[in-house]
């Protein structure tokens, strides 16, 4: 596999669950692209390629190559369906970019320092309230992910979407709306080895 950011495909003309389920007996995974001004354009893929894609992380916050019958088209992964009891890809929806428009991605939160932090050192633990953030951006700016630096996090300290370093051209989508959707994505808490500690260091002698 050549490119992870390139899926090939083929379209197919027909459309509906009976459809879907013959292409899965074939193997092969369902799919559309749609968006970009224009009709949508139902495609196969082959679902051991799509596997080997779906392994790398930035599969999913990157612009893809969808190749259809060797033409090319810039895309993004927008929703994938998978079978809840075995390793099976039901359906993928792609949606098609233009590299002068604006797009909404939801993009993976890397933490990093959390032994080395402040109140790491003390025996505290980094209780994450998210995994990814929906930004906007020109497909060119769009991150990978969002690196999260808890190095100066104590215990009983939060850090907000506010927080977040954003690449120029970023933005995340929710604080648009107002100070109050400002949430925590991780919090430093007190380990219940550390809680003892301090229990022992203030009990009478």
């Amino acid at each position: 596999m050549s490119n992870v950011f390139e899926f090939v495909a083929e379209s197919r003309g027909q459309s509906g669950k009976g459809a879907a389920k013959k292409v899965r007996r074939q193997g092969k995974v369902p799919a559309i692209i749609y968006g970009g001004h224009r009709e949508p354009q139902m495609l196969t893929l082959s679902h051991n390629d799509v596997l080997k894609h779906l392994d790398h992380e930035a599969v999913y916050s990157h612009v893809l190559d969808v190749s259809v019958n060797g033409k090319a088209e810039k895309a993004i992964l927008k929703n994938i369906q998978r079978n809840p009891a075995k390793v099976q890809i039901m359906h993928m929806d792609f949606l098609r970019v233009s590299m002068s428009e604006s797009l909404k991605v939801h993009v993976p939160l890397h933490f990093i320092n959390e032994p080395t932090s402040i109140g790491g050192k003390k025996g505290g633990i980094a209780t994450h309230s998210m995994v990814d953030v929906e930004v906007s951006c020109l497909p060119a700016a769009l991150p990978e992910y969002l690196e999260i630096d808890l190095a100066k996090l104590d215990i009983g300290e939060s850090l907000h979407l506010s927080d977040i370093v954003l690449p120029p051209g970023v933005e995340i989508v929710v604080l648009a709306q107002g100070p109050e959707h400002d949430l925590p994505i991780v919090s430093m808490m007190a380990s219940k080895a550390s809680k003892d500690d301090e229990a022992t260091e203030e009990a009478p002698e």
